[in-house]
């Protein structure tokens, strides 16, 4: 992890240049930005959050601070895109697909098995992010940007082998996708936020998720779990938005110095999320869960509910969703 520390450090500092350079002077009263958070303060995602607040107070000669609230201590990951549009707070982080009982475009990167790689969810992200600003800018919300998290796999407390040694389980559900997941393997959902996993688990609240390597780590699962499947069923982002009415009445070198750091902070998270991904894998190993592919049986039940998923985000998503599959498979 040192090497990506020194990567980013370096981006940061180059960030802070740029904002330099774009002839920023002087030291003017701060407006501060508070920035909620759903995540740890150690979830990479916050890290590189928090980099771009300093990168964006430095590069805006203090005239803008942002200062970061990560773990829902200020908002409640659920309830950060409704206070960044109301204008409770100016900026925020939340999970895209996390809205798509608002609007089914949201869940265009929660589509199982559709992008299974970095590269591919890379694609599928130039493909709906049109989409995407259309919908937010309808919303008063402006995209900043957006980072992916590593590849979904499934968390289980015992060995699973068929979606039939799923029935009856407690599922985290935490949007449309995996709510549809746990109803068609048999499990029970329960909505539980990012901030409360660790308690669920322990408390027998929930018992499996689908969910990165790095959400497992960050919360030490192996406490709670011994099993995860690796079976990269998509690459959901999280994104950064800020208030359109704020952003509007931002001076335009200072919006310059924002894009400026939001375009570092993308690629610098990007990069840290590859890299987490065998880290994060090998730290649950090391805290003793057994990690591996699923089989083959398994893995093949997964793709056929994955089609019926599929199907049903293209029936909810309409003309929009065939568009930005269309262009995704263009891509190909």
């Amino acid at each position: 992890m040192i090497k990506s520390k020194n990567i980013v450090s370096s981006l940061i500092t180059a960030g802070l240049g740029l904002g330099m350079s774009l002839g920023i002077s002087g030291i003017a009263k701060a407006e501060v930005w508070d920035m909620p958070l759903a995540y740890s303060g150690s979830n990479f995602h916050s890290v590189t959050a928090a980099e771009f607040g300093s990168c964006v107070t430095t590069g805006t000669g203090g005239a803008i601070e942002i200062v970061t609230h990560p773990s829902g201590s200020l908002i409640k990951g659920a309830d950060i895109k409704r206070a960044v549009q109301t204008g409770q707070v100016p900026i925020g982080e939340r999970l895209l697909s996390g809205h798509q009982n608002e609007n089914a475009i949201f869940g265009y990167d929660s589509v199982p098995f559709l992008a299974t790689s970095f590269d591919d969810a890379d694609k599928l992200w130039q493909a709906a992010k049109p989409s995407i600003e259309k919908t937010l800018a309808d919303q008063n919300l402006t995209l900043l940007y957006a980072v992916p998290w590593p590849p979904q796999g499934l968390y289980f407390k015992k060995e699973i082998n068929s979606v039939a040694d799923m029935d009856g389980i407690k599922f985290r559900s935490y949007n449309n996708t995996t709510t549809r997941l746990a109803e068609l393997t048999g499990m029970l959902p329960v909505v539980i936020e990012a901030a409360e996993i660790s308690q669920a688990f322990a408390t027998g609240v929930v018992e499996s998720m689908v969910s990165s390597g790095a959400t497992g780590y960050d919360r030490k699962i192996w406490e709670s779990l011994t099993h995860f499947y690796e079976v990269d069923a998509w690459l959901p982002r999280n994104y950064i938005m800020v208030n359109t009415s704020v952003w509007n009445s931002t001076s335009e070198a200072n919006q310059n110095v924002i894009r400026g750091c939001a375009e570092l902070a993308e690629y610098a998270g990007t990069w840290r999320s590859k890299e987490y991904t065998g880290f994060t894998l090998a730290g649950l190993r090391a805290g003793g869960m057994t990690v591996e592919p699923a089989g083959d049986g398994l893995q093949n039940e997964l793709k056929d509910i994955g089609a019926t998923m599929t199907a049903d985000w293209l029936k909810a998503a309409g003309a929009d969703g065939q568009a930005i599959v269309d262009s995704f498979n263009a891509m190909q």
